[in-house]
């Protein structure tokens, strides 16, 4: 026959739960994740990504005025900028200012614009990110893209202040990818 285990009691002979202390220890561990979880946030938020908020509507339709995205600000510390990521960067005619556009030429291209058809290199751009009702039929001469510069455009091209305008943008100047949406939800996720 099985023996039943003793319930412990208290000193008035009642009964009392066996580890009355482990909800404090469990409280302490959770506390203690909960801690952790918010350095390893700040860290990453401070060192890797910063949420920003678009303002303007150069973007449209793949980032609206108002929207909140995650800018990856590590990736081109040791990676190449490639053709067609978006970029983060300082305004070259006013640092205080930073803009986000659509990278088209990289160093030693050749960008030319001819009524609105964008060629690299004397070849057209597949560009199925800009609609039609967003595209601009205006023409641009051939701009050579120097060494650690970047030719950059936004993607609403009737709206938007880029290199058409103001030349270049040098790699210095750029701060960082928008990688992800995180705000309106409707629009939550990642960016190509």
């Amino acid at each position: 026959m099985a023996e039943l285990e003793k319930q412990p009691e208290t000193p008035e002979g009642h009964w009392s739960p066996p580890h009355s202390g482990a909800w404090w220890m469990d409280l302490r561990a959770w506390v203690r994740d909960v801690v952790i979880s918010v350095v390893i946030a700040a860290i990453v938020i401070v060192f890797l990504y910063q949420p920003v908020k678009v303002e303007g509507t150069s973007m449209m339709p793949w980032l609206t005025d108002q929207e909140r995205i995650f800018v990856n600000k590590f990736v081109y510390r040791f990676g190449e900028i490639h053709r067609g990521d978006i970029v983060v960067f300082w305004f070259p005619l006013d640092p205080t200012k930073s803009y986000i556009k659509r990278v088209i030429g990289l160093p030693g291209d050749t960008v030319e614009i001819d009524q609105g058809t964008v060629l690299v290199n004397g070849q057209v751009v597949e560009e199925n990110y800009v609609p039609e009702q967003y595209r601009d039929r205006m023409s641009y001469p051939p701009v050579k893209v120097e060494p650690d510069h970047y030719y950059v455009l936004g993607d609403h091209r009737n709206a938007s202040n880029d290199s058409r305008t103001w030349r270049t943008v040098e790699r210095k100047l750029i701060y960082g990818k928008a990688v992800f949406v995180y705000w309106p939800l409707e629009k939550f996720g990642v960016l190509h």
